[in-house]
C-alpha cells in the first residue's frame, strides 16, 4: 500500500512538470545556421591571367568572388566593352569545383554578348544582346554589380545598359541592398543626356 501511495506521488510530480511554463510569446532566435560558407579560397583558382571580381549567387545573396581572365592585360584595362566582355564570359562560365562546394552559381545563361554604344548613347553605355528586363532579376543583378564595380562601370558603383532595341540606356546602380535580394528589381538613377543633346 505505502509502494502504491509513492508511486502515485512520483506521477503527480510528474504530471507537474519541471516548473517551467510554456509561454505564447515568440521568441526571434535570429536566423537559422546557414551550411553555405559562401567563401572560397584565394590560391583555389589558375595563378595565370588578369584579375577579375565577378558576383556570382550564394546563399540567395550577391557575393563577390575573385577569379582570373585570360584576357592580356593591355586588353583588360582601359577599354569598357573589352572589360566587359571580359567579365560576362566569367559569369557565363560554370562555377569551378571550389566555387560548386562553398554554394555558388551564376543566373547568367547564354547567349548574351555585350557591345558599346551606338550613336547618340551616353558615353559608358554598354548594349547588350537582350534587354536587360528580359533577364531573370539574379542575372541582371549580377551583370550590373559586376560591371558597375569595374572599370566598366560609369562611376557611383552605376553602370549604363540598354539592349538591342532602340530603347535609350539605363543606369542602373549596385546596392547593399540589391546584393542582399538579387531577385528584386535593379534600382536605376537618372541617365546622362544622350550625346549631341542640347545642354538644359
Amino acid at each position: 500500500m505505502r509502494l502504491r501511495t509513492v508511486a502515485v506521488a512520483a506521477l503527480a510530480l510528474l504530471a507537474a512538470g519541471c516548473g517551467i511554463r510554456t509561454t505564447s510569446v515568440p521568441v526571434d532566435a535570429g536566423p537559422a545556421p546557414s551550411r553555405v560558407p559562401c567563401g572560397v579560397a584565394e590560391d583555389s583558382g589558375p595563378a595565370a591571367g588578369v584579375p577579375v571580381r565577378v558576383f556570382l549567387v550564394c546563399g540567395s545573396q550577391l557575393e563577390p568572388v575573385d577569379r582570373r581572365s585570360p584576357q592580356p592585360e593591355d586588353k583588360a584595362s582601359g577599354d569598357p566593352v573589352r572589360t566587359a566582355t571580359a567579365l560576362l564570359a566569367q559569369l557565363l562560365s560554370d562555377p569551378s569545383e571550389a566555387e560548386r562546394q562553398a554554394g555558388f552559381t551564376t543566373s547568367v545563361r547564354a547567349p548574351l554578348a555585350v557591345a558599346g554604344g551606338r550613336k547618340g548613347d551616353p558615353e559608358g553605355t554598354l548594349r547588350l544582346s537582350r534587354q536587360p528586363e528580359d533577364l531573370v532579376p539574379e542575372a541582371l543583378s549580377q551583370l550590373v554589380c559586376t560591371f558597375a564595380e569595374s572599370s566598366a562601370g560609369a562611376g557611383g558603383h552605376t553602370v549604363l545598359l540598354a539592349g538591342p532595341g532602340a530603347y535609350p540606356p539605363k543606369r542602373y546602380r549596385c546596392t547593399a541592398e540589391l546584393r542582399e535580394r538579387p531577385g528584386t528589381a535593379v534600382p536605376t538613377v537618372a541617365a546622362p543626356a544622350p550625346e549631341g543633346s542640347p545642354a538644359g
